[in-house]
């Protein structure tokens, strides 16, 4: 099977490294500059166990010309139409396209451009990038999720986990990606709003008079847009949620903050503005999440 990974930034290059290292047939689309990069350094990896180093195979989008079986999408979501644009080449008959995308608008849009070829997918893993380019992986956690969108996992699926298992990180093949991508976007959107909105990690905020207030609102807010939007609610796991993000041990940060951060573009249109979206055509009323965004169009503005 031949993968395509589009990006090769925390996301794509350490799973892509991964599968590559589990001998798949791996391909990183990239950008000039990256392409240069990761020539002359390599893609290199570091975790908790030590520092390993790849040399990939490379490609820029004027030089495919052949279909690919699975392209696994890990650019950022402001980022979409021109990866879509750049894949078309690659993408055949029997070619299935699955974006590790943050929240939920990406999936009307790739399914508009490609139909059914789209499968759903998301990650769990706390890595960013270094200063050098390398990938860094801060915990072990290292989790991806895949499934069809209406959950018939067919023939086609089926090969696809059978490629992606036995690589050195955990899977899970799901029947109901759907709920889980809702459930994802629940924690992601929840813990950049928060970050965001008071400059900090989780555990200042939760130390901090009234931060345990403002997580549960937006907590709560989230949760009534996606539950109006169609997810169907799982207690269990939106209470295991809450619970991860109430966590006064815990500094968390979402990636959206650390970009904010450190000056870079940010999905402020796709994780919080998508949700006031929703919220407004759903008749829910969300005051907090609409200072995040305000917040948030401020620094966009200022960059």
């Amino acid at each position: 099977m031949r993968i395509l990974v589009v990006g090769a930034g925390a996301t794509g290059g350490y799973f892509g490294a991964r599968l590559a290292q589990a001998g798949r047939d791996v391909t990183f689309l990239v950008r000039e500059r990256r392409f240069q990069q990761l020539q002359q350094t390599g893609l290199v990896l570091k975790t908790p166990d030590g520092t390993e180093v790849l040399q990939p195979q490379l490609a820029q989008a004027d030089s495919l010309n052949s279909h690919y079986d699975l392209i696994i999408l890990t650019v950022k979501s402001f980022a979409l139409e021109q990866a879509m644009n750049d894949i078309a080449p690659a993408v055949g008959p029997d070619t299935l396209i699955m974006p590790i995308l943050n929240g939920m608008r990406h999936i009307d849009t790739l399914r508009a451009r490609f139909g059914d070829k789209v499968i759903g997918g998301l990650c769990k893993i706390n890595a960013t990038l270094g200063e050098n380019g390398e990938v860094v992986q801060m915990t072990p956690l290292h989790m991806l999720y895949y499934g069809a969108l209406d959950g018939n996992n067919d023939a086609r699926l089926q090969r696809i986990d059978e490629t992606l298992r036995a690589a050195q990180f955990d899977t899970l093949f799901s029947d109901n990606i759907i709920s889980e991508l809702w459930e994802k976007w629940l924690l992601l959107s929840t813990l950049g709003a928060v970050c965001c909105i008071a400059r900090g990690n989780t555990q200042q905020v939760l130390n901090a008079q009234g931060g345990e207030a403002l997580l549960q609102t937006i907590f709560g807010e989230v949760l009534a847009v996606l539950s109006a939007e169609g997810y169907q609610q799982r207690p269990a796991v939106t209470a295991k949620i809450y619970e991860t993000l109430n966590n006064p041990k815990a500094a968390m940060t979402s990636s959206m903050y650390r970009d904010l951060a450190q000056g870079y573009e940010i999905e402020a249109d796709q994780v919080i503005g998508d949700l006031l979206v929703r919220g407004a055509r759903s008749g829910v009323v969300t005051p907090l999440l609409n200072a995040v965004y305000v917040n948030l169009q401020v620094y966009v503005q200022g960059r």
